[in-house]
């Protein structure tokens, strides 16, 4: 059973799906820019079958807030005030894409708060050619299209702060690669788990999607990685 409920940030009200063994090790949950918490829903069932789950609505994106102020810090402070207002001291993170930038940056910040961190295509930083922006779309869309603009103008030119901490993160770390498939460029992706100190990679070869375009794998990947009985 799936249970729904909002935080009141000072900042921003973030909308949450709670699922799983009530009382369990928190885990938590952090989407992909354009994305919302239900994109888990095809792993959840496998996934963390020991753990409370906390799938997030990051701001601006699903029911959560849309304060019209965006960037990858302000997630990850979001993120940081979550885990307070719930009293979790400290969760495993699982974020995917610019959800995995939002969590690698709480890992380095709050080294102590991440249990175990799975990174999911998410490459090294680097700054990359600068492309527009598409037009916002005609129809409705589950996020505010001022996340994009705000949120890849940090991904083109992300601070070198970002690349230099990798080595703070000190939170066993997986990093499950989308293969040749993915747009992501895989060398990166190798090197983040360089830099990163006490981390190991599984590529599957599905893409820059691979949690909803190959779940059985990615949960054989992931739910030993994060099963509490498990090696560290």
């Amino acid at each position: 059973m799936t249970a729904h409920r909002i935080v009141e940030l000072p900042d921003v009200a973030l909308a949450c799906r709670e699922s799983g063994r009530p009382g369990g090790p928190p885990l938590v949950l952090l989407h992909a820019l354009g994305e919302r918490a239900a994109d888990w829903d095809v792993v959840l069932p496998g996934l963390a079958p020991h753990h409370h789950v906390h799938a997030l609505d990051l701001r601006g994106h699903g029911d959560s807030g849309r304060p019209g102020r965006y960037g990858l810090e302000l997630m990850r402070d979001d993120v940081l005030g979550f885990l307070d207002a719930l009293g979790l001291d400290r969760v495993d993170l699982v974020g995917h894409s610019m959800g995995g930038v939002v969590a690698y940056l709480l890992a380095q910040e709050y080294p102590g708060r991440i249990g175990r961190l799975v990174l999911e295509d998410v490459p090294a930083p680097h700054p990359r050619p600068a492309t527009p922006v598409a037009a916002a779309p005609d129809g409705p869309v589950d996020f505010d299209w001022a996340v994009v603009r705000a949120v890849k103008r940090q991904i083109d030119t992300p601070e070198p702060v970002w690349l230099e901490r990798m080595a703070a993160i000190t939170a066993p770390t997986l990093v499950v690669a989308g293969g040749p498939a993915s747009h992501v460029p895989q060398d990166r992706i190798a090197e983040m788990a360089e830099r990163i100190p006490d981390c190991r990679v599984v590529t599957i070869g599905a893409g820059h999607l691979v949690h909803r375009a190959r779940p059985a794998e990615f949960v054989a990947a992931v739910a030993p990685f994060l099963d509490p009985a498990g090696p560290r």
